[in-house]
């Protein structure tokens, strides 16, 4: 078994509201597994140790869990990142929403290989020219400038995580996916194409949707 990364830890943000799937996501079930299992398997098979930031469910047989500050309790994912990055004991965390369940491991693992190699404070990915918030590798030395933008009141994850970066030294980095997926340095494992990691589950329909990828995609 490959040996967990030194340098990173995991956190599977799961503290929405569920509004439009009307229950928690966390709990509902994509081939047979609940979306908490599937995203922390997916940051486990990172090699890399993983824990629950934001529930608002009681997830804790699962793995462990990282609460919201109270005042923070419904401000969205940001919050989650900031009550992680405040106890992260590793130089990254890295952040992938309990939403995005066919979002490889390879993709990941090679996110934060970057981080590491380049330093880079905030590492994210594009797809067809649009960068993707998640999954995002966040150097913790960030965490009192998400704090503060947070607690300004700016929730916005992706111009808040730009603007933390473009103000220390490993600035903002953006990898295309398409450039990692030509020489197979990224791949999904049942062959998904790129396209298809970041679909996610906000609704009964994309759960409907996204089992029937998985049905056809042997992720059953």
């Amino acid at each position: 078994m490959s040996l967990r990364n030194s340098e990173a830890e995991g956190f599977v943000l799961a503290g929405g509201r569920s509004s439009r799937m009307e229950r928690d996501k966390a709990l509902v079930q994509l081939s047979g597994q609940s979306l908490i299992q599937v995203s922390l398997g997916i940051i486990r098979d990172a090699r890399l140790d993983a824990r629950i930031a934001g529930s608002r469910s009681d997830l804790s047989e699962f793995a462990p869990v990282i609460p919201d500050r109270l005042e923070d309790s419904g401000l969205g994912p940001l919050a989650g990142i900031c009550s992680a990055l405040s106890m992260c004991k590793r130089r990254f965390g890295v952040f992938l929403p309990v939403d995005l369940p066919l979002i490889p491991a390879s993709l990941i693992e090679y996110l934060v290989h970057h981080a590491i190699v380049t330093g880079a404070a905030v590492t994210m990915v594009s797809v067809a020219g649009f960068v993707e918030t998640f999954p995002v590798v966040v150097d913790r030395a960030a965490s009192g400038l998400l704090r503060d933008r947070l607690d300004s009141g700016d929730r916005n994850c992706l111009r808040t995580l730009r603007e933390a970066a473009s103000a220390l030294p490993g600035g903002f980095s953006v990898l295309q996916v398409e450039l990692l997926v030509q020489p197979r340095q990224v791949s999904h494992a049942r062959g998904l194409h790129a396209s298809e990691w970041f679909l996610n589950v906000n609704s009964p329909a994309d759960l409907t949707q996204l089992n029937e990828l998985a049905e056809g995609a042997g992720l059953r």
